[in-house]
């Protein structure tokens, strides 16, 4: 992985401003800790830091001097079409150089501007200034699996990977939106860009920034069409299997030893099982290293849930077994989760998830220690419609997310202050109204199919964006590149247009199923669903629940006067009982409700959040 910073000031020379450029580039140093560059200007400056994955690289910020002018870019992410890149900029009369990322990105926007990204395909965040206008270009990829934060101000805008790049410059100063409270309480609300701070956003998924001494302008240069689909059933398996197949063989070019993620179901076992028939096939003497976690109190205390019916390792083994692959299964406790869970907050910058980050950062800290390339089967679930409420008629019926479920939700229990300034309810409303609203619509489409398709827009928004940024925030901080075959834009764009009933033919993810039904063993096959793993413990449960108490109690909290203090001590108190009734948000038991309390408090303390 890598990471790049920058910062551009039309009022302020830069060029006395290269400690400050040091220190946000170090910052990165966890993303890219094998080489460092920066590149400084009177109006511009830019660092990176990278993570070697292939022999193909070079320095970056990387700079081509038209006329006396320079034209700088740096690129953290990477690149999965050089030669087809490199292709079109010679038949266009550029040279490609050395064929490394930051030269083809720098050749293509010679050429082409801004819509060079359109011809891109890969999972970056890319910086460009253009010295010969003083444009400042930002562009992120189409579905968002590498992170790009920015923060405007009067004559100037800082930007980074990841928050801690622009904490570290001394113009932006770290202060809680009120407004983005429901957020910081429930991630998968943020709309596109949202973050819970003042004046710091994300560079949308699909979109480009460009930034001059006239202001930011934003343009939008991808996003699904909604479109007949007229293949047969058996035709649609065939073209999602040629298509996850060059998927993950773009994914899998890479030097070095290559690993992936394995629960044991159709997702995760899909692409491992690719990526030994593609190692196979090409002579690789390489082996695919797979890789599980579980949990050492499972046998004491786990309880099988709808959405997690039972545990992984003995699936993944067998799975592994099955295709060929080298398995390795990690046993976390939770004092190992304890342990970790002040990195992952580090990784993030931002309220975390406690537990469902720690269980994933220590296996990607496994993996790193036998390569820096990994596969995953995230975000097939959100694109072929796995999760239970895709089945469950009166819950997609109802206008509101499918996947919130009906029980108690943290922004409810803010202070009457606060709740007069923004209506936690309301605000839902609204945010779902905006996120069906922008749906890509078919004419004549029946009610049904239509509904689905929202439904599936729903699950593209929030929750997939939390779901890519704790796997890429637990990998990256750990020196691990982890690529999402399912998140290919071409993989997106086929599926999107087909009908739920070929999607479902055959129950849950039964079109996926069958385009993978000769690599896959049958206990996979015929596995329910089961969603990425959390612990069951009592000590962890009562480690929550004393954190939320102190929170909502004691004046020297940093929340003190946030919350309503008695209802919210009411809610506790129905958690300390395992008294709450209701269907959960992504299937958690009831003490994980509050670990977005805990995290947001830990987050203000520990980053000197100011509040409202």
């Amino acid at each position: 992985m890598s990471g790049l910073v920058g910062w551009v000031d039309f009022h302020h020379d830069l060029s006395t401003e290269e400690p400050v450029v040091h220190a946000m580039t170090d910052s990165m140093r966890n993303r890219g800790p094998d080489t460092k560059g920066t590149w400084v200007s009177r109006t511009a400056a830019l660092g990176h830091r990278d993570l070697l994955t292939t022999a193909v690289h070079g320095e970056q910020p990387f700079t081509a001097h038209i006329g006396e002018h320079p034209v700088t870019v740096a690129v953290a992410g990477t690149l999965y079409n050089r030669r087809e890149i490199a292709a079109g900029i010679e038949a266009a009369g550029g040279n490609p150089g050395e064929r490394t990322d930051a030269e083809l990105f720098l050749q293509a926007y010679l050429l082409w501007g801004n819509r060079f990204v359109e011809r891109v395909d890969g999972d970056f965040g890319f910086a460009v200034w253009d010295g010969r206008t003083e444009r400042l270009v930002l562009g992120r990829d189409r579905v968002g699996i590498k992170p790009l934060y920015y923060y405007a101000y009067d004559g100037g805008i800082v930007f980074a990977s990841v928050p801690k790049g622009i904490m570290a410059n001394p113009r932006f100063t770290a202060r809680l939106d009120p407004r983005a409270l429901p957020v910081a309480l429930q991630p998968r609300l943020a709309l596109p860009g949202e973050t819970p701070l003042l004046g710091l956003y994300e560079v949308p998924p699909g979109h480009v920034l460009t930034y001059t001494r006239s202001g930011l302008a934003k343009d939008r240069y991808w996003q699904l069409t909604s479109a007949p689909h007229g293949d047969s059933f058996e035709e649609t398996a065939r073209r999602v299997r040629e298509l996850l197949e060059d998927a993950v063989e773009r994914r899998t070019a890479t030097d070095g030893p290559l690993g992936a993620m394995l629960s044991g179901g159709v997702d995760s076992t899909s692409v491992a099982a690719l990526a030994v028939r593609r190692l196979r096939r090409t002579g690789s003497a390489r082996e695919l290293d797979t890789y599980c976690v579980r949990f050492a109190s499972d046998p004491d205390h786990f309880v099988a849930t709808e959405l997690r019916p039972d545990v992984d390792a003995p699936y993944a083994a067998a799975a592994a077994a099955f295709m060929g692959s080298r398995h390795h299964t990690l046993t976390a406790t939770v004092e190992d989760l304890l342990d970790v869970i002040p990195d992952t907050r580090r990784a993030r910058d931002l309220p975390g998830w406690g537990q469902f980050d720690a269980s994933m950062y220590l296996l990607f800290r496994e993996m790193r220690g036998n390569g820096t390339v990994a596969l995953t089967g995230e975000a097939a679930d959100e694109v072929f419609g796995g999760y239970p409420y895709f089945f469950k008629r009166d819950v997609v019926g109802r206008r509101h997310f499918p996947w919130l479920g009906d029980g108690p939700k943290l922004s409810r229990y803010l202070s009457p202050d606060l709740t007069a300034l923004i209506d936690p309810e309301e605000d839902e409303r609204a945010r779902y109204s905006e996120i069906v609203a922008q749906v890509p619509r078919l004419d004549g489409e029946d009610p049904e199919n239509a509904r689905m398709r929202e439904v599936f827009h729903l699950g593209l928004a929030g929750p997939l964006s939390v779901i890519l940024d704790r796997k890429e925030r637990m990998s990256s901080h750990n020196g691990l590149d982890v690529r999402v075959p399912f998140c290919d834009h071409r993989l997106l764009e086929y599926v999107w247009n087909v009908p739920w009933s070929l999607k479902s033919r055959g129950g849950v993810k039964g079109l996926l199923k069958a385009a993978m039904a000769d690599v896959l063993p049958p206990d996979t096959v015929h596995r329910r669903k089961s969603a990425y793993p959390h612990v069951q413990n009592p000590e962890y449960d009562r480690t929550l629940v004393r954190a939320a108490s102190w929170i909502a109690n004691d004046a020297a909290s940093p929340l003190a006067g946030l919350f309503d203090t008695a209802r919210l001590n009411g809610l506790i108190e129905q958690i300390r009982n395992n008294a709450i009734d209701a269907e959960l948000p992504g299937g958690s038991n009831q003490a994980a409700l509050l670990i977005q309390l805990v995290e947001l408090h830990t987050w203000v303390d520990e980053y000197g959040v100011s509040l409202p």
